[in-house]
């Protein structure tokens, strides 16, 4: 009889001993090939990134200096009333984009009123419940037709709405919020939904252990885990939403005085601030004017007013993030 030897350490090192390390050395040449295809393809990247930042650049850069010229304190404080072609106002101003600004807020925070919780709790539902039936699936492709709908379509859809209920001409702001919440639900409920994926699967199975009930668990767990994804799906949103023109114009209006009733009247967005002053092109002025009148004016304070809309969407941004941050810490903790 043979004796087999068992022994691991002996057997590995006759493996390495049988073994060629030479061969999986690499060569000098392809050692240089591998150099210049990494050098290339950084080259590549950085190349990309650079166009991309090109027209980026180029915006800010056309929109900051085009719109510094008329952004003053006044400009912010001071809406639309009074002013009479290039000419002054009696305060001595030319007009300012309060109204629009105020407008622009509330339109939003309603729509976020709306959007929000319909989006999460849709998320909720095709990941918790739903978990992949017929009427899960129905409802990712109803909510990935509404994600490519045209803006006007959901302006439209929001006036014919609101016409049926309180009668034919109505606008006001909750009209405008209605039809960006349409816009914003698809990318709060698909955002949010790719959020609560990737919650680990372990956190469910512990706090069911634990004898708490589902709806709790959902509450307190996995939303709370997932809570800093979805305030930035809201924010991506939101910037989405913010600069939309055409179904405010359906629905808001347009209006120089200040409103802060969203649920009266007709309210002034900053985009539609920006599309009025451009249709504009010029001003008019008297012969006896003198320079006190501008006849650029108008696309002075469109472009002022574009600026400042970056500016709301780049605040938006910074607090959407800040949030997200600071739940994201705790639910560390």
């Amino acid at each position: 009889m043979t004796t087999l030897d068992c022994n691991p350490r002996v057997d590995t090192q006759r493996l390495f001993a049988d073994l060629d390390l030479d061969s999986f050395r690499q060569s000098r040449s392809t050692a240089k090939a591998r150099r210049r295809k990494d050098r290339l393809m950084r080259a590549l990247f950085t190349a990309t990134f650079a166009v991309a930042l090109i027209p980026l650049v180029s915006l800010l850069w056309t929109t900051i200096a085009h719109g510094v010229r008329r952004l003053d304190l006044g400009f912010l404080t001071h809406n639309m009333t009074g002013v009479i072609g290039g000419s002054p106002t009696a305060a001595g101003g030319y007009g300012g984009v309060l109204h629009a600004i105020i407008g622009t807020l509330e339109i939003t925070f309603g729509a976020m009123v709306i959007s929000i919780p319909i989006g999460v709790m849709c998320a909720v539902y095709l990941i918790e419940y739903a978990r992949g039936g017929a009427m899960a699936r129905t409802i990712r492709l109803l909510v990935d037709v509404m994600s490519g709908i045209p803006s006007i379509v959901a302006g439209l859809f929001a006036l014919s709405l609101f016409s049926m209920i309180f009668g034919p001409g109505t606008f006001n702001g909750l009209e405008g919020s209605v039809a960006l919440a349409l816009l914003m639900i698809p990318t709060v409920c698909r955002s949010s939904e790719e959020m609560l994926k990737v919650v680990p699967h372990d956190l469910h199975e512990a706090a069911l252990a634990l004898g708490v009930t589902k709806q709790r668990m959902i509450t307190k767990v996995v939303l709370r885990t997932a809570l800093p994804g979805i305030v930035s799906g809201s924010i991506l949103a939101i910037a989405r939403v913010i600069g939309e023109t055409a179904p405010l114009l359906m629905t808001a209006g347009y209006v120089v005085t200040t409103n802060v009733n969203l649920f009266s009247g007709q309210m002034t967005t900053l985009p539609v601030y920006v599309y009025q002053e451009y249709s504009k092109l010029s001003a008019n002025c008297p012969a006896n004017a003198g320079a006190a009148c501008v006849p650029t004016i108008p696309m002075e304070r469109a472009w002022s007013a574009a600026l400042v809309l970056i500016g709301v969407v780049l605040i938006l941004n910074l607090i959407g993030r800040v949030v997200a941050k600071v739940f994201a810490v705790d639910a560390e903790r």
